[in-house]
């Protein structure tokens, strides 16, 4: 199965919130751990947390995802 990164979360917290929201919803993200090493951010990118679904639910998982880091991100203002 192959996965595509629909976010990119600065904060360790927000990347797990948002993967449960996106469970919620019926969405099935990548553990950390799945894909690479336990407990090891990105290490190659840009620094943040990826947040990976597969590619046939990319394009759904990535309107909801950008909903709730909005709807995180003001309640953070």
């Amino acid at each position: 199965m192959s996965y595509q990164i629909i976010a990119d979360v600065d904060n360790p917290t927000t990347a797990r919130v948002l993967m449960a929201a996106l469970r919620a919803h019926g969405f099935h993200p990548l553990e950390h751990g799945e894909g690479g090493l336990p407990g090891v951010g990105n290490v190659f990118g840009k620094g943040g947390v990826p947040v990976q679904v597969p590619e046939e639910e990319a394009d759904d998982a990535t309107i909801l995802a950008t909903e709730l880091l909005k709807e995180m991100m003001a309640g953070n203002a």
